[in-house]
């Protein structure tokens, strides 16, 4: 399995990207950065979107893609909780903002919209997609994504404290998770539904109890500004706890 991280931060500037993942080429988690981050030829390619929440750093480019198959007469599945897709379609599809791609072209829509259902397992073009809630600012949820041979990953999507809940629903090889803030902030960190390398460390220690084990770590919707504190702040946790923790970058490749 290999995952490639498009867009690892909640800022957008000429090198940073808002957040979004692609698996093996063909399954994007969030679409921050979708379009941004593809020749015309690789978003083809893309069959599904998982969506964790309707924020706008995670959803924008489902726009975006839409138009652009369009004109090849393709269709992307787009899958997420019930409350995001209602936000999606209320406000972006709405034939103000953009059109209703679930309906345009006539002949093949681009967007075909189907609702996940939390603690399921759902086959999702080969892959086991789990969706789990998780605690944030709006509905969220995080999903594990296990590949036919048995890889799998844990994407945290923007989540707050309280990952523990999910623990002991999974057990991935990975875990990619938010960690939005640096360690002086988190008065507003835990309000907003983000973590800090502190708050991130709480959580993996309760997998670790929960689980027996520690996969490797990959941090991302990193506020830039803040990049370098929740880098060395990160490293001391990696350090504390035994584990790999790495700080993800626009480009980024991971093989699990």
């Amino acid at each position: 399995m290999e995952i490639k991280i498009l867009g690892a931060h909640n800022v957008e500037s000429s090198n940073t990207r808002l957040t979004s993942l692609l698996v093996d080429g063909v399954l994007a988690v969030d679409a921050g950065a979708l379009t941004s981050s593809l020749t015309f030829e690789e978003q083809a390619k893309v069959g599904s979107v998982l969506l964790t929440h309707s924020h706008y750093d995670h959803v924008r480019d489902v726009a975006a893609i839409a138009l652009n198959i369009s004109y090849v007469e393709k269709s992307v599945k787009v899958y997420a909780q019930a409350a995001t897709l209602d936000a999606l379609m209320r406000n972006i599809f709405n034939d103000v903002i953009y059109p209703d791609f679930t309906k345009r072209p006539t002949r093949k829509p681009s967007l075909k919209i189907h609702t996940l259902e939390p603690y399921k397992a759902t086959d999702v073009d080969g892959y086991k997609v789990l969706m789990l809630p998780v605690k944030h600012a709006v509905p969220a949820v995080g999903y594990q994504v296990t590949s036919k041979e048995g890889k799998s990953f844990f994407h945290s999507g923007d989540s707050g404290p309280g990952l523990s809940s999910c623990w002991e629903h999974i057990s991935p090889q990975l875990l990619i998770i938010d960690v939005t803030m640096s360690n002086g902030l988190e008065e507003h960190a835990i309000p907003a539904g983000h973590l800090t390398p502190h708050l991130l460390g709480d959580e993996l220690r309760q997998f670790k109890k929960t689980k027996g084990y520690l996969p490797p770590v990959v941090i991302i919707h990193l506020s830039a500004m803040f990049e370098s504190q929740i880098g060395e702040q990160a490293k001391q946790l990696a350090k504390e706890l035994g584990t790999k923790i790495t700080i993800g970058h626009e480009g980024m490749v991971v093989r699990i």
